[in-house]
């Protein structure tokens, strides 16, 4: 399946979350509000960081090896085998740390130990998160993208159903509640899914852990953690810079916008995961590797245009259909965000090579600093202009980013 099929089923999933997360949000702004929205954004980064932890940060390692060694089946047994213990293990772990944990967890994600419960409820259901993300990351290397793509769909309906629900009789409690629960329904969707699969099935995962696919695995280990640490922390602290020097609804603006660019990007990030990582791997010759590139570029960029200049001229529509008049002083973030995102995701298509080539000491090195740099961007644009300079600061970042990645790139495959 080349890019561009896999960025029209990608559409099609992504139109189906977007209908799913335009109900979703809608009854979010109605029923708990900018401020509670804020609330709702810092438990998800709290959330992510957890969620990697759980799972040792390997599915990336397991989308390329898998891909690269899907011809294999014995190479294969040992990867699926040693990716399942790792899982089970660190979930396991991490459960524990978080029941016995739930009061502090609690004060230092919400400030406050009244929401203590969800992380004692998150401990039961994070082993079947961290099972059904790692399954996933199967399929995706074995480039069965209408199967993956599927899941994604049954998910995003699934979630529409069962958050909308509990957020209308339970509000913010409801939205909290559904953000652990979800991922358990959907991995017993998956089991069944996968019950008659031909090479993912159960002896493949009991070989005994085999320490050489172990420590392929850990190189994207680190990779994964330092990005879902990094990246959910700074955004956390700049959260709460904006609630703590403006206002917590200002604080939930932001995060109904970074919602909004996440959900329309979805389209594009599904087919780099899903296409690009496992076709970048493949790729030994560093002609074919620049003609991938290339042809990435004329399909993506084009898209990413329409969807930008189209969400800017309908940004009081999107405004009306997501949110409320509540949210109306969200609509300044809009320019420089999508100018953002446009870079963003011109960036991307060049860092996908770092976790393709396992560059695993510039990727934590970028990592770390555009993370450092977009926290001091985002207090000095602040502090200067107010809420419109976290848009500064975002575009910033992406600018600086980009050019980061074309000189590193350059330099590393095509001098």
């Amino acid at each position: 399946m080349n890019l561009a099929k896999t960025s029209l089923l990608s559409f099609i999933a992504t139109a189906i979350k977007l209908v799913a997360g335009l109900v979703i949000n809608k009854a979010l702004a109605l029923f708990v509000g900018p401020a509670g929205l804020a609330v709702i954004g810092q438990f998800q980064n709290a959330q992510g960081v957890i969620r990697t932890i759980s799972q040792g940060g390997i599915n990336s390692g397991v989308t390329k090896y898998t891909a690269e060694y899907r011809h294999n089946e014995n190479a294969i047994v040992k990867l699926w085998s040693t990716s399942l213990k790792i899982t089970i293990v660190l979930s396991l772990s991490t459960s524990a740390i978080l029941f016995f944990g739930a009061e502090y967890f609690g004060r230092i994600t919400f400030d406050t130990e009244e929401y203590s419960y969800v992380f004692i409820v998150f401990s039961f259901t994070l082993i079947l998160y961290s099972v059904n993300q790692l399954l996933l990351s199967i399929i995706n290397g074995l480039k069965e993208i209408s199967t993956y793509i599927s899941i994604n769909i049954t998910q995003s309906i699934y979630s529409l159903i069962f958050t909308t629900a509990l957020i209308y009789f339970f509000h913010l409690d409801g939205a909290l509640i559904a953000l652990v629960t979800n991922q358990s329904f959907i991995f017993f969707i998956i089991l069944w899914r996968l019950r008659n699969h031909n090479v993912v099935k159960l002896a493949s995962f009991k070989c005994k852990f085999n320490s050489k696919a172990g420590q392929r695995l850990a190189n994207y280990s680190i990779m994964t953690l330092v990005s879902a640490s990094v990246v959910p922390i700074s955004q956390m602290m700049i959260r709460n810079y904006l609630g703590e020097t403006l206002s917590w609804d200002d604080a939930g603006y932001w995060q109904a916008m970074m919602y909004i660019s996440t959900m329309y990007l979805m389209v594009i990030t599904t087919a780099l995961s899903t296409y690009y990582l496992p076709r970048l791997s493949e790729i030994s010759d560093t002609t074919e590797l620049k003609l991938e590139l290339i042809k990435g570029y004329k399909v993506i960029t084009p898209i990413i245009l329409v969807l930008t200049v189209a969400l800017f001229a309908m940004k009081e529509v999107v405004l009306f259909i997501l949110f409320t008049e509540d949210f109306r002083p969200m609509l300044e973030l809009f320019k420089w965000q999508l100018v953002g995102d446009f870079l963003k995701i011109m960036s991307w298509l060049l860092a996908y090579l770092m976790l393709a080539k396992t560059m695993t000491r510039e990727f934590i090195i970028t990592e770390i600093v555009f993370a450092i740099l977009f926290v001091l961007l985002s207090i000095f644009y602040v502090d200067n202009f107010g809420l419109v300079g976290v848009s500064y600061a975002f575009a910033t970042k992406y600018s600086v980013y980009f050019l980061c990645m074309f000189i590193l790139m350059k330099k590393k495959f095509f001098r």
